[in-house]
């Protein structure tokens, strides 16, 4: 990696602040939202493989923010964590990013401050690091999926925080958008090949997708390429901040529409939307013959033998002792509105809040060490379970290997599920583990750990 001081910059301008979106259609009202405005095209921002860039953020809320790039690789200074690699960014302050993304893929970037409700409100936003050398399809195209929890006004409920929510499934939204909007058709033409990248950028709405009479083709998870593999029964799941890159060669018959629905929650399926066919000749009669395997990005592998093995093992929320007693803590950390004691532990350990100085490490490793690191899931609920500035191998879940060769910077784990993972730890300093149900992460299933 370049040192900070070394870049010649590409400069881009973010600024967080206020905004308003037609979440219920057109023709419904405008909902006061968050976002970022400066230079995106439309809800991304695009940057270019081992170029260095300089962001300037410019915080124009009432509260504090930072900016978390989120499964990028880069220096701990520039990882976005109030109080632990960065001050916050104070209303009417700037502060100026530089790093050098290393690897390809989709990403996206939200506040590190305040998460729940900045992110709850909407402040998110894709991040898609250009490959050298992309796959062969027609069209690239970005699904940022967002859910927002409105009144019967159509306004964001106001109701941040909630004891409920953090013991519980999080702040779960009622309305589904994509790309900031109410879905409508996708349009598609028959014959093409499709890039569609996945993104979930929700507070803690689990996703499941199915693509009606079409055979998606996973390629990258969580940015890292894979082994290209239809995916288990036909459904993308993706928890909050996970993304996947699929293929999708649409050979549907043209003037036909074909369902895209989540059904995640037993007895909640839904349309999320359809793919719509436009009427006419199609663009070719067979499937584009060209490889979907994507080019490897740069990361260290594991070396197993001599590693050092740590555990990380959850527990706590509703149905698994509620607010939990007698554990240890960061003496001083609020709770942000979710109560006095905290719903969940990490290795009987609860810290709370978006993230604070003085934080204990877990555990410490060695520059260049192996970490065979096995996540043990002894609650009720479900966890995506996100680690900064690295990205790791997924080795086994429940004792059977996991196939196609993922490497992931957030994992899903199931009620009771137990899931071991690698990684090198060749990027020094102290680093987030929590999970990405941020009601959860707030109410203290969050850890550190330290690379010396």
């Amino acid at each position: 990696m370049l040192a900070p001081s070394a870049f010649a910059a590409n400069e881009f301008r973010l600024r967080a602040a206020p905004a308003s979106a037609h979440l219920l259609g057109d023709e419904g009202r405008e909902t006061v939202t968050l976002s970022y405005s400066g230079s995106l095209q439309g809800n991304v921002l695009r940057l270019k493989q081992g170029e260095p860039v300089r962001l300037v953020v410019e915080n124009g809320l009432d509260k504090d923010t930072t900016v978390h790039w989120h499964g990028i690789r880069m220096f701990n200074s520039m990882d976005g964590v109030p109080g632990l690699t960065q001050p916050p960014i104070k209303p009417g302050e700037t502060f100026v990013y530089e790093f050098t993304p290393p690897d390809a893929g989709t990403f996206w970037f939200h506040p590190h401050a305040n998460s729940l409700e900045e992110i709850g409100r909407g402040l998110a936003a894709a991040l898609i690091v250009e490959e050298r050398e992309p796959v062969a399809v027609d069209r690239d195209v970005l699904w940022l999926l967002q859910d927002w929890r409105l009144d019967q006004s159509g306004e964001l409920s106001n109701r941040f925080g909630s004891a409920m929510d953090a013991m519980m499934s999080g702040r779960v939204g009622n309305v589904v958008t994509i790309n900031r909007a109410e879905p409508k058709d996708f349009a598609v033409r028959a014959g093409e090949r499709i890039r569609l990248r996945l993104a979930n950028a929700c507070v803690a709405r689990m996703m499941a997708l199915r693509f009606e009479n079409h055979r998606p083709v996973v390629i990258a998870l969580d940015g890292q390429p894979c082994e290209p593999h239809e995916p288990e029964d036909g459904r993308i799941v993706l928890a909050p901040a996970m993304r996947a890159d699929i293929v999708l060669d649409l050979t549907g018959e043209s003037g036909k529409s074909y369902a895209v629905t989540d059904d995640f929650y037993d007895g909640l399926a839904y349309t999320l939307t359809s793919i719509a066919y436009e009427s006419g000749a199609p663009l070719r009669d067979n499937p584009l013959d060209a490889p979907l395997r994507l080019t490897p990005n740069p990361l260290a592998e594991p070396e197993l033998t001599h590693a050092l093995r740590q555990e990380i093992v959850l527990r706590g929320g509703m149905m698994g002792g509620g607010k939990l007693k007698g554990l240890g803590g960061m003496p001083g950390m609020n709770m942000s509105g979710m109560g006095k004691s905290p719903s969940w532990a990490i290795n009987g350990m609860s810290m709370t809040g978006d993230g604070m100085a003085g934080m204990a490490p877990a555990f410490t490793l060695k520059r260049g060490q192996t970490c065979h690191l096995t996540l043990r899931n002894q609650t009720a609920w479900w966890h995506p379970m996100h680690i900064h500035g690295f990205s790791m191998k997924v080795l086994t879940r429940n004792g059977a290997p996991v196939p196609h060769d993922p490497w992931q910077d957030t994992v899903l784990m199931a009620p009771a599920d137990i899931l071991e993972s690698a990684f090198v730890a060749d990027n020094p300093g102290d680093w987030m583990r929590h999970c990405h149900v941020i009601d959860h992460s707030m109410s203290g299933l969050m850890t550190v750990f330290r690379v010396t």
